[in-house]
């Protein structure tokens, strides 16, 4: 019988946590920017093999602070971990262990759950993966450590079969065919936050959401679809705006090109701009952006 078990993917924000998810299901699932914290909900990624299928729970990095934001994300890491069958811990080789890193460390501590630290970024020139190594060692002496580069592609082959060696015996959760089980208004939604990110980056990194609102159909099969930028002051507004449209154009534009990679229809993107300076204190739209 085939083998098939939830993984938890975990770390501090930039540890390369969607970089790894995207590359082991072989497309974009989860968004990627240099930002911490450009992740907000916990998203599935599958991978099948031959022997068994492994669904992974991407999560937000994980950050000490208070914000209300911040809460509402660390609670989502410690529901994924009660969800998982398996712990997947990344960590960024090139930074030294610190106190955000301890804290982690202490609340895997009491995860009764087979681990395995996985040692990212091998690659980079200021990697020092012995003293990720030592660090694991010391903190969680039980879990398996595997080196990676999640950019690069090397040790993936590895950490999959040390997934598929942990997990039990179990029908698969999903068909052969899927690599991720989001929803389209929700992926849509999410690449042209990656863009916005990506381009707004030093002034509003999170300030803003977007927001589905509706959507039609195109004669030729494809979809239009509308979606509001919801920042939180008027300024901000006119940053996503740019002179004379242009960078609100530039993000519709590489958005779509993006789109036309993982859908199979065409996708017509309308995006325009609002302001709401409170969102990020509403408890029920923070409900609606963070599962």
């Amino acid at each position: 019988m085939a083998k098939s078990a939830f993984a938890a993917i975990v770390g501090r924000p930039s540890s390369g946590k969607s970089t790894l998810l995207n590359a082991l299901c072989g497309a974009k699932v989860s968004i990627v920017s240099p930002v911490p914290q450009t992740t907000r909900n916990t998203v599935r990624g599958i991978v099948n093999r031959p022997a068994g299928q492994i669904v992974f729970l991407d999560t937000p990095g994980f950050h000490i602070s208070e914000k209300k934001l911040n809460l509402r994300l660390r609670d989502l890491v410690l529901r994924a971990l009660a969800d998982a069958d398996i712990v997947v811990y990344l960590i960024d080789a090139t930074r030294e262990p610190g106190p955000e890193e301890e804290v982690l460390a202490k609340a895997l501590q009491g995860v009764a759950l087979p681990m395995i630290a996985a040692i990212n970024k091998i690659d980079d020139h200021e990697a020092l993966p012995d003293r990720a190594a030592a660090f694991v060692a010391e903190q969680l002496p039980q879990a398996t450590i595997l080196r990676l580069s999640a950019k690069e592609g090397a040790g993936l082959d590895e950490l999959l079969e040390a997934l598929l060696g942990a997990a039990q015996e179990g029908p698969a959760w999903y068909p052969e065919e899927y690599y991720t089980d989001q929803e389209p208004v929700f992926r849509m939604a999410e690449i042209i936050r990656e863009k916005i990110i990506l381009h707004t980056r030093e002034e509003l990194p999170h300030a803003v959401f977007v927001d589905f609102t509706d959507s039609r159909k195109l004669d030729d099969g494809g979809i239009e679809a509308n979606y509001d930028i919801v920042v939180e002051r008027e300024s901000q507004k006119g940053i996503v705006i740019g002179k004379g449209g242009a960078m609100i154009k530039k993000i519709r534009e590489e958005a779509e090109a993006d789109l036309a990679e993982l859908f199979d229809y065409t996708v017509k993107l309308r995006l325009q701009v609002r302001v709401d300076p409170s969102w990020k204190h509403d408890d029920k739209r923070l409900d609606s952006l963070i599962f």
